[in-house]
């Protein structure tokens, strides 16, 4: 077999499409534009193994001028389209090498430092101070993103000259456009990267006290939450929907009304987690890393029984929610959600303030147990704050039952002299 035949790809991955759950049609329109692609490489003399991000920018770049000549003009949107001419090819090269774009390795002695610093500083956070692996993510991000704007100054030889000065021209750089609580986050994980230098003597002194940031108040701002009539709205318009993600949205949805859950927890449930015997949901509580077992109430059971037997599309994916389009794989994160939340709010034309994604219902259902004459304890337990320090933010949105216990106050001239 040579070494460029390119073709033999095509039956494998045509299988490999067929078994994500693509349509028909689908795969014919990708077959079409790889076999296409695979003919350049043919002439190219590239094997597929071998393609890179700029080879197939140049590929792109062809298509887009043979657009011109066939039509006498650029087409319309220059980014819409490159994406039409790629469809197809990414998920050809990530069934061949496995991963696509390929994992970019450090071309000078300077990046190969920074991205051995950064790793092992994320491998000090995860062994000494035991953190998630999202937040050792964000302080790593932090920290490479201070040492690539340093420059050569990052360099190990350098690295100990570092000054006070040098951090206040990059909060000046980078920061200044940042509301202040995220100026206040980047402040915090940039103290941590600078202790961290500090004991691994990459710096002359500890600079962690240099850091300044913005003044973030407790509870200062006030949580958005939808009413109950709403919630009532949403839910009813989500229902209506009997199409396969319109049956799952609201599988969803309910899930986010009558529980409060986060969003990551509601990604995450598993097929497991739901003990249909004893009518109990098992909960995988993301911020205290515990297990909560919730009554599976009848309208969530019933939403979920629907899903599974009538929206969830075959797939070995054990995690409950599913995409509906192919390749129907399960949620990366919470923050997938946010779309399912927003476009329906923004249908039945609720202005929720501030935000608009799954945290509105978490917050309206805290609000609701408040005003029920939920202790704060149990309120606390049951959303999964590590403390009632956490809680206490919701009591700013009961303010109708706070007035039903205010002080009758008499008029002055009902006051006794």
């Amino acid at each position: 077999m040579s070494e460029f035949d390119n073709q033999r790809w095509l039956p494998p991955f045509k299988a490999h499409l067929i078994k994500q759950g693509f349509k028909p049609s689908t795969i014919k329109r990708y077959l079409s534009v790889c076999q296409g692609f695979l003919d350049y490489l043919q002439r190219e003399g590239i094997a597929v193994e071998q393609v890179n991000p700029p080879i197939l920018n140049v590929y792109l770049q062809l298509q887009v001028q043979r657009y011109r000549q066939r039509h006498g003009h650029l087409p319309r949107d220059i980014r819409t389209a490159r994406h039409l001419f790629d469809r197809g090819i990414t998920p050809l090269l990530r069934f061949v090498q496995g991963r696509w774009p390929p994992s970019s390795q450090p071309a000078t002695r300077l990046d190969r430092f920074r991205q051995r610093l950064c790793n092992d500083y994320a491998d000090w956070l995860a062994d000494s101070r035991g953190l998630s692996a999202r937040t050792i993510k964000t302080h790593r991000c932090y920290g490479l993103q201070f040492l690539t704007w340093l420059g050569n100054r990052a360099a190990p030889e350098h690295l100990a000259e570092l000054t006070i000065e040098d951090i206040d021209a990059y909060f000046e750089a980078k920061a200044s456009c940042y509301r202040r609580a995220t100026r206040a986050n980047i402040a915090f994980c940039l103290r941590d990267f600078l202790r961290y230098l500090y004991t691994q003597k990459l710096i002359a002194r500890d600079l962690a006290a240099a850091v300044t940031s913005p003044t973030v108040y407790a509870m200062e701002s006030i949580p958005s939450a939808l009413k109950p009539d709403d919630i009532d709205t949403v839910l009813d318009l989500a229902k209506q929907n009997r199409a396969p993600v319109g049956i799952r949205n609201y599988a969803i949805l309910s899930l986010l009304a009558h529980y409060g859950l986060r969003a990551g927890e509601i990604v995450q449930l598993r097929l497991d987690d739901i003990d249909w015997r004893h009518d109990h949901l098992h909960i995988r509580q993301s911020k205290l890393h515990t297990e909560a077992v919730l009554p599976l109430l009848t309208p969530v059971g019933n939403a979920l029984l629907d899903y599974l037997q009538n929206g969830r599309p075959p797939t070995a994916a054990r995690e409950v929610f599913v995409r509906a389009l192919a390749p129907h794989q399960p949620f990366r994160t919470g923050s997938s959600l946010y779309g399912v939340v927003a476009r329906l709010l923004t249908r039945v034309g609720i202005q929720a303030e501030g935000r608009r994604g799954p945290h509105t219902f978490r917050h309206a259902r805290a609000v609701s147990l408040l005003r029920d004459a939920v202790p704060l304890t149990a309120v606390s337990d049951i959303l999964g704050h590590r403390s009632t320090a956490h809680t206490r933010i919701y009591l700013k949105l009961a303010t109708e039952d706070l007035r039903d216990v205010a002080l009758d106050v008499p008029a002055p001239e009902e006051v006794a002299l």
